[in-house]
């Protein structure tokens, strides 16, 4: 995800490169076996039997992490995929060829008021992962919490496992999603940096 605004984390990502992009994959796949456990756990939280045909949204989805686990959790699952990087999609359509019949693929920018507008939603189920402190700017953020909200279907599930430190920490967001209009909010899982929240 791009920052347009620099208030806070400053490392630069070249998003739009197919090159780059090739490179921050391969790196980062290095931590799949750290990362996925929470992952699974983030998905643990939501409040679906296995066989339940959701619809689902992965924002900041990225090459596709959460988007496989999501669709490995819940077999009858279709998934909409939301990202703003294009050669992330290309990556992810390759990664995730064996579930394309249960993707779709949105490319749209979360500094964007209307990056929602293509989304079709609603959606029993939205994640995203380690990906929202990339805007970098706590008012983009809480407008995509007001986003996500209108998103969700009424008994809908919002799952978020991010750094919230990076952008006035885990009450500031928590806060910042009752705001937006989740009645049920909580922190379901912290360990140092990083916390898995859900709201509902």
């Amino acid at each position: 995800m791009p920052a347009k605004a620099r208030s806070f984390h400053a490392h630069e990502h070249d998003w739009h490169s197919a090159a780059y992009v090739g490179q921050w994959i391969d790196q980062d796949v290095t931590r799949d076996a750290e990362r996925r456990p929470i992952l699974r756990k983030m998905i643990s939280f939501a409040p679906f039997e296995k066989n339940a045909a959701i619809r689902a949204l992965d924002i900041g989805a990225g090459y596709g992490v959460v988007t496989e686990e999501v669709l490995r959790a819940f077999p009858k699952a279709r998934v909409t995929w939301q990202d703003y990087s294009r050669p992330m999609r290309d990556q992810a359509q390759k990664r995730l060829t064996k579930y394309e019949k249960r993707l779709a693929y949105i490319v749209s920018d979360l500094t964007d008021a209307s990056w929602n507008k293509e989304l079709p939603g609603p959606f029993e189920l939205v994640v995203s992962g380690i990906a929202l402190h990339n805007l970098r700017d706590r008012k983009a953020i809480f407008r995509c919490y007001g986003a996500i909200r209108g998103l969700l279907a009424p008994s809908g599930c919002f799952l978020d496992y991010d750094y919230f430190h990076y952008a006035g920490g885990l009450e500031t967001h928590l806060a910042g999603l009752r705001d937006a209009g989740f009645e049920s909010v909580e922190c379901v899982w912290q360990e140092g940096a990083a916390a898995i929240v859900s709201a509902a």
